[in-house]
């Protein structure tokens, strides 16, 4: 028996649903909000995730698939999404009409990582994008909206951390003075921050490895190097958070893992996941858009781990799977012909209706109905159609109606839609 590759998994009927019903919240909302849906391909040019994500990185040194086509060009499959969306705002000359753009997208990632509870090689995201705002109001809006959409789907147990990672114009000092603790420390590293503390020394602050956690316990805090304009990006960004009643917590080492970001980064981190502790994180990235070979177009955005979120919201909402308004349960040959084309009809109209087409016995398909959770049963019998109605059994009551037989789609629908 050929089984699933490890790292991958099936979403099955029963699971699916709760999937369907995050989407469909996160359509609602980011909708709302002015969002507009974008497909892109799951496979890019590897030059656009080294470029924009970072070489120095984890994901483009260790976790993403990359490979040669026929032609021998590098090709990847996308390890997040920002990148390729960022690339088709580009190439499709989106702020020739309107720089300002907010795009959203769901759907697979790929890494290579180590497979544990709540992390895949194939993984889902929802992502959100915004290009053309430079205004702190933006990075509180839509921060405002991510938690916004966590209450809607019973997430409670939630906390947003943010932090600034300063410009190009005050990062210099800071990195100067992380680069003197790294120095010191530098007998307590593990091999990829002692091969990054000289290239990259931010990365440092992402790693998780316990003994360089530990040792990064003193490090600086890049809030203390803010430039002016920074600082009051920042302190505007939490005087609005704090406005729209979006509690938040100051985290100095919150640094995420790609290379793009500028000024505000962000994190919203569960305690129902142990050491998983992240759902959905993103900040502002005002230089990749001129970096990719775009104009000098500031943005923000923020991916969340459908995975991880469908985890915690199945606490809240244990049983999503539809149930049929009704089931038909048919006796004879006329009767399952009958059955056939009302059950075609009904769910044509919009109605969750079943059947069985193997012809078995009242008791069996009265067994079938209940483990479907059918609301209702209609019984079609010889007796019945020769009175010209069928009987009507509500599954919840017991209770038994006469229907007619003559318009019986219309009435169902009358009844059910």
């Amino acid at each position: 028996m050929i089984q699933l590759i490890r790292g991958f998994k099936d979403i099955l009927p029963g699971e699916v649903e709760l999937w369907q019903f995050i989407e469909n919240q996160t359509t609602s909302l980011f909708e709302n909000f002015g969002f507009k849906d974008i497909r892109i391909p799951i496979m890019e040019r590897t030059e656009l995730f080294s470029r924009s994500i970072g070489e120095e990185t984890d994901i483009v040194e260790k976790e993403m698939y990359t490979f040669p086509d026929r032609k021998g060009d590098l090709i990847t499959l996308r390890p997040e999404a920002t990148a390729s969306i960022v690339r088709s705002y580009i190439q499709h000359r989106m702020y020739a009409t309107d720089p300002v753009q907010k795009l959203y997208t769901i759907g697979p990632m790929f890494r290579r990582e180590r497979p544990q509870k709540g992390r895949y090689r194939q993984f889902y995201q929802i992502d959100a994008e915004v290009f053309g705002v430079s205004s702190p109001l933006m990075d509180a809006q839509i921060m405002f909206m991510l938690m916004t959409l966590f209450t809607r789907l019973s997430v409670t147990d939630c906390t947003a951390k943010i932090n600034s990672l300063g410009c190009p114009d005050c990062r210099p000092a800071f990195t100067v003075g992380l680069s003197q603790l790294l120095s010191a420390k530098a007998d307590s590293l593990c091999e990829d921050c002692s091969r990054r503390s000289a290239r990259n020394p931010l990365r440092v602050l992402d790693c998780k490895v316990p003994a360089c956690k530990a040792a990064m316990a003193d490090a600086p805090s890049i809030l203390d190097f803010l430039c002016p304009d920074c600082r009051s990006h920042f302190d505007s960004v939490m005087r609005h958070l704090t406005l729209l009643g979006v509690s938040f917590e100051l985290d100095k080492r919150l640094v995420r893992g790609l290379d793009y970001y500028t000024r505000t980064a962000f994190e919203i981190q569960t305690t129902l996941l142990g050491a998983q502790s992240a759902i959905a994180g993103g900040g502002r990235y005002d230089s990749l858009v001129k970096a990719l070979g775009g104009p000098d177009i500031p943005a923000i955005g923020f991916a969340i781990g459908v995975d991880r979120l469908a985890e915690i919201a199945a606490q809240s909402h244990p049983d999503l799977t539809r149930k049929p308004k009704v089931f038909i349960a048919a006796l004879g040959e006329i009767s399952l012909t009958l059955a056939f084309e009302w059950v075609s009809k009904l769910a044509a109209a919009g109605i969750h209706a079943e059947m069985d087409m193997a012809g078995r016995s009242l008791k069996s398909q009265m067994k079938q109905a209940d483990r479907l959770g059918a609301g209702h049963v209609l019984i079609s019998g010889d007796a019945e159609l020769e009175k010209g109605q069928v009987l009507l059994r509500n599954m919840a009551t017991k209770e038994q109606v006469p229907v007619p037989v003559k318009d019986l789609v219309e009435e169902m629908r009358n009844r059910f839609a």
